[in-house]
């Protein structure tokens, strides 16, 4: 598998909250690893709940026995709440930090996917397909048929999330499974990205960059010149990938 992640601070914020991670090589009994954390709290917290949720992800994962992935990442994801719930504790002025996340690997020409919060998993073929779903309430609202999902774009609490890393003991994640196709590309993503960037343009700069690194990039770019509000993270990966 070949990836390359990439955040930036974007035009608004005056700190980077997200923290990604991407390994092609094996890490622990998983043959590849890619995460994504959108961090939130009062002053620097939400930039260390991501940090501390991904470190923990990754070295629960690293020294693991299991071999099921899904069975793997829920242990990870859940030893990467108890990490950010037990700092948070330690220290008062981290108090209600907290973090999306989204996490995968891939296994043959299987993804496992686990989620929570509403950073993205996406896999783009001729179109674009989210395998995630929000964790907040203008998804809520959208499955109880009380707003469209061009409503959602835009609606006032579209920043509200009902599940994230930390914030209580007990913890709900979404898990998935796909099977990929040769050709596909997976798209990890903060709403920083998704926010600022419409589906269609996503789909067109990926599918015409001449490299994953020149995709993420172009998507950056895009995001900040059409506004950059948010911190943006993005990791691109091609699973069938082979050096010639």
């Amino acid at each position: 598998m070949r990836s390359y992640c990439l955040t930036d601070v974007g035009k608004k914020r005056n700190m980077n909250q997200d923290f990604v991670y991407a390994s092609d090589e094996p890490v622990g009994n998983l043959p590849n690893l890619l995460i994504v954390a959108d961090g939130m709290g009062g002053h620097n917290a939400g930039e260390y709940a991501s940090r501390y949720a991904v470190e923990a992800m990754v070295d629960t994962i690293s020294s693991a026995a299991e071999h099921r992935p899904l069975r793997l990442l829920d242990e990870a994801v859940h030893a990467a709440n108890q990490a950010v719930v037990e700092h948070a504790m330690a220290d008062r002025s981290m108090e209600g930090m907290g973090t999306t996340l989204v996490a995968a690997c891939v296994v043959d020409d299987c993804l496992y996917v686990v989620n929570v919060g509403d950073s993205r998993l996406y896999v783009l073929d001729e179109k674009m397909w989210q395998i995630t779903r929000d964790h907040s309430l203008v998804e809520e609202m959208v499955r109880a048929g009380e707003i469209t999902r061009e409503q959602a774009r835009t609606h006032p609490e579209k920043n509200v999330i009902t599940q994230a890393i930390g914030i209580r003991k007990k913890l709900s994640a979404d898990y998935f499974d796909v099977s990929l196709n040769p050709g596909d590309v997976i798209l990890l993503c903060s709403d920083g990205l998704t926010n600022m960037v419409e589906d269609d343009q996503i789909l067109r700069i990926t599918r015409q960059a001449p490299s994953l690194e020149a995709a993420a990039r172009e998507l950056v770019d895009t995001a900040n010149h059409n506004g950059g509000l948010d911190n943006i993270s993005v990791i691109l990966a091609r699973p069938d990938w082979k050096e010639v």
